[in-house]
């Protein structure tokens, strides 16, 4: 995980979901705190490091992890 850069989980779209980022990487649109965990995993992080309110780790804009619409 040293060495990555900040994730951030973009606002709610008025389509639905939200863009995940990793600095300019675009790793997808999550419906659900899954997919942000799923699209984490593939960027190889540790899920047993991962804490989704971890603010050193993940950026949440437009509200945390409970907002999806």
């Amino acid at each position: 995980m040293s060495g990555l850069s900040r994730i951030v989980v973009h606002p709610p779209s008025p389509s639905g979901g939200r863009r995940v980022t990793v600095g300019a990487e675009i790793l997808g649109t999550a419906y659900g705190t899954v997919d942000v965990l799923e699209f984490l995993r593939r960027a190889g992080l540790d899920m047993n490091d991962v804490r989704l309110d971890d603010p050193s780790l993940i950026e949440w804009l437009g509200g945390g992890p409970g907002v999806w619409s």
